[in-house]
């Protein structure tokens, strides 16, 4: 079992920058994947990026060179940083654990670009 809590969205205009974060319940395993997802209005939920086993990291193409996915093992956190954002980036923000054919997500954070 494990729960997960984000943290960080809010409010930024266009160009601006946020820090998302993910507590997760529980020590982090070797087999654990973290993802974070985000889906916008009337749109389907959608990868944003993952990192996993020996840190190897995973970006949408629409993120790649201004998202930033990252992982505290002594604090049990998963990090986004999110630079150069666009109104297009939208979304109520999901982070995701998968491990062991089981999955866990948080409860959302919103984050609204707009000037």
């Amino acid at each position: 079992q494990a729960q997960l809590v984000e943290s960080g969205g809010g409010l930024v205009q266009p160009g601006g920058s946020l820090r998302l974060s993910c507590a997760a319940s529980r020590t982090f395993f070797s087999s654990d994947v973290m993802g974070w997802y985000r889906q916008a209005p009337g749109k389907e939920r959608e990868l944003v990026a993952t990192i996993g086993r020996g840190g190897r990291t995973t970006y949408a193409d629409s993120v790649k060179g201004r998202f930033a996915i990252a992982g505290d093992n002594a604090k049990n956190t998963v990090y986004l940083r999110m630079n150069s954002l666009k109104p297009e980036d939208t979304a109520i923000y999901y982070c995701n654990l998968r491990t062991l054919g089981q999955e866990y997500w948080g409860q959302g954070t919103q984050v609204t670009v707009s000037s």
